[in-house]
């Protein structure tokens, strides 16, 4: 088996700037995600990973399933989600719920992002069809 290097995703050097829901992002120097009037975000039955990896044309076989996860997680009422989906909620929405600062659900997130993806990485098969 080759081996994995930690996922960085979509872009290593990416800084997060988290700002109001109120502030219209399109004017910013950044790219917005996952907020009103970002580009990307949840469109067209994706999730903003899904948009992510479709924008920077992202081919890594284990993130593609890991945003099919994420999106059965998210958006749960689109489809028929896999088992796996429900508990990748339950975790997101207790650092969601546990957290006080959007800099601490980040950082714990990024954990939980990190395991999902070694996960997908390493269960290819298991995966292939969720």
């Amino acid at each position: 088996m080759s081996e994995m290097k930690r996922c960085v995703f979509i872009d290593a050097e990416a800084e997060f700037e988290f700002v109001p829901r109120t502030r219209d992002v399109r004017g910013m120097d950044a790219v917005p995600f996952d907020v009103r009037g970002a580009e990307l975000g949840h469109k067209r039955g994706q999730c903003t990973l899904e948009a992510l990896i479709d924008k920077y044309e992202v081919r890594d076989p284990a993130l593609v399933a890991m945003a099919r996860i994420i999106r059965a997680a998210d958006l749960p009422d689109l489809e028929q989600a896999p088992a796996i989906a429900a508990g990748v909620q339950a975790i997101f929405d207790g650092i969601r719920d546990g957290c006080q600062t959007d800099e601490e659900r980040l950082e714990k997130g990024a954990v939980v992002c990190d395991a999902l993806y070694l996960f997908c990485w390493r269960h290819k098969a298991a995966v292939a069809d969720v």
